[in-house]
């Protein structure tokens, strides 16, 4: 599913091209938009058949925008995913491992079922730590020249908050913390700067359930900022990152949270 301009499958893009992925809703979709408002041409992708409603948003920008149904947990998808970004584009600029899912029952730790940590592990770290490498094994094959390039996590405060009714999503998390460490200094050598996001409290579709319990929470000081984050505060940070605003900090850590990570006393 392609919208907008861009090369003819099997052309090479002129522009620089993202991979996001679960980037057809909430945080990735903000990312997206934001890389879109800079001119990059985009792949998305994510688990639904469909997303032609966010491919014509991204479109509208007047950047390419193109879809692919691919799960990050499954190889053969993951494979199937990164060729579909040459083909379509010929090239890859950025990657942007974004997608990610929260435990379908919170549950207390000593209640914790087996099946649940592992799709966690499986599509929260597994997926976007082996994605990267054929990404990067891609990108520092071709011969052709690029634009600069980079790659970025998106993680959590969930990587350092402790939560005992989704333990499997903080393990996920700061695991995800550690493999974005690892490929900053594996990638170093290549002049490909690799960045940790750790978003906050994010109003999207997969905290619509839990709405109510974090309107309170805000109002009674869980953030200084006292207000959800938006999928486009992430969106914002990313682009900059990428457009290299923040120089000389391959590796770093950046948290977007609204002050919830700040001790007080």
């Amino acid at each position: 599913m392609t919208a907008g301009g861009g090369p003819a499958a099997g052309g090479r893009s002129p522009r620089r091209v993202a991979l996001i992925t679960g980037g057809n809703r909430g945080i990735g979709l903000g990312i997206a938009e934001a890389l879109a408002r800079d001119g990059l041409d985009l792949m998305i992708c994510g688990v639904e058949p469909e997303a032609a409603a966010a491919c014509a948003r991204l479109a509208a920008t007047g950047v390419a925008a193109h879809y692919v149904t691919a799960d990050i947990a499954d190889a053969a998808d993951r494979d199937r995913l990164v060729d579909a970004v040459w083909a379509r584009f010929g090239r890859l600029d950025v990657l942007v491992n974004n997608a990610g899912i929260a435990p379908k029952t919170r549950a207390d730790i000593l209640d914790a079922e087996l099946a649940s940590f592992e799709r966690l592990v499986q599509v929260n770290l597994q997926g976007p730590y082996f994605l990267t490498q054929a990404v990067a094994r891609r990108m520092l094959a071709d011969a052709v020249p690029v634009g600069p390039r980079a790659v970025v996590f998106i993680t959590s405060v969930s990587a350092t908050v402790a939560s005992v009714d989704r333990g499997d999503y903080c393990i996920s998390k700061a695991g995800l913390a550690m493999a974005a460490r690892l490929w900053a200094v594996r990638l170093a050598e290549h002049g490909i700067p690799v960045y940790e996001l750790r978003p906050g409290v994010i109003r999207t579709d997969m905290t619509a359930g839990v709405t109510e319990k974090y309107d309170r929470l805000i109002a009674d000081g869980l953030t200084l900022e006292r207000r959800w984050g938006a999928p486009a505060d992430i969106g914002r940070a990313v682009a900059a990152l990428v457009r290299g605003d923040l120089p000389y900090a391959t590796g770093q850590v950046l948290t977007l949270d609204g002050g919830l990570s700040v001790a007080t006393l």
